[in-house]
């Protein structure tokens, strides 16, 4: 499978008055079409810096970002990002908040509703098409959320810690959702989340962040088969290591 998203020596520091603050050191990543990558790391190592810098939202870095052989450069239809909020604005009905996304794709009036129709469905929130985001619950506003960064059928959906806001129910449920919607689309998708149990059940690959300055601490295979069980000794073992390994760039950074 042609890879499709290359991250070639990518660095990122902010300047605060006559000091220097390193976010991002060196990061070097290949992600193929249709992947399932999970970003797990402690507080502070640059995770959601590095998704704002995919997206497009932030061009003042070093190194290079590619998207099928083109530098990154603004935000594009391209790549979709979900918060943790689901920041949904508060006057517009669902689909009026999901087809915002598409006001300057160029697409017509016909074609514009029918993928805001579909998505909605894809989502599971048919029938709430008129609702506003004070009548939906927390699950279904993130699950508009996720519509609205879909429905220019991104080739990258990223997705910033976008279900830790939920109860813990509501959580198992959208992760189950979110799995569904990601082998009915083939979308590569790229989570940040502090969940190990979540990046497991999820993800074909998870990378592990060290801090002070974000680097790689390591990469890890995950070869479960989907639907995956999370009382099995494979995802218990899989868990240690993570978490082992997350330890490990724990400790290397405070030492640093």
């Amino acid at each position: 499978m042609a890879e499709k998203l290359e991250i070639q020596s990518v660095s990122k520091h902010y300047s605060i008055g006559q000091n220097r603050l390193d976010v991002l050191s060196n990061i070097n990543i290949n992600v193929e079409s249709g992947h399932f990558l999970s970003i797990v790391g402690p507080s502070g190592c640059g995770k959601s810096t590095l998704l704002r810098l995919i997206v497009g939202l932030d061009d003042q870095y070093d190194g290079s970002i590619l998207l099928n052989g083109t530098r990154i450069g603004g935000t594009s239809l391209a790549r979709g990002i979900v918060f943790q909020d689901h920041r949904l604005l508060p006057w517009l009905t669902l689909e009026g908040n999901i087809g915002l996304s598409l006001e300057n794709s160029g697409w017509s009036r016909q074609d514009r509703a029918l993928a805001v129709e579909s998505h909605i469905e894809l989502v599971g929130l048919t029938g709430f098409e008129k609702n506003y985001p004070h009548q939906l619950s927390g699950g279904m506003a993130q699950r508009a959320a996720i519509a609205r960064a879909l429905v220019g059928k991104p080739e990258i959906l990223l997705l910033d810690e976008p279900l830790g806001a939920l109860d813990a129910l509501t959580r198992l449920r959208l992760q189950d959702e979110l799995l569904r919607i990601w082998r009915a689309q083939a979308t590569t998708m790229i989570l940040v989340t502090h969940d190990v149990d979540e990046a497991i059940f999820l993800s074909n690959e998870i990378l592990v962040m060290s801090a002070k300055p974000g680097r790689i601490a390591s990469r890890i295979a995950v070869d479960l088969d989907y639907p995956r069980d999370r009382a099995s000794h494979e995802f218990a073992d899989l868990k240690r290591r993570v978490l082992s390994d997350m330890d490990f760039s724990s400790n290397r950074s405070e030492a640093a």
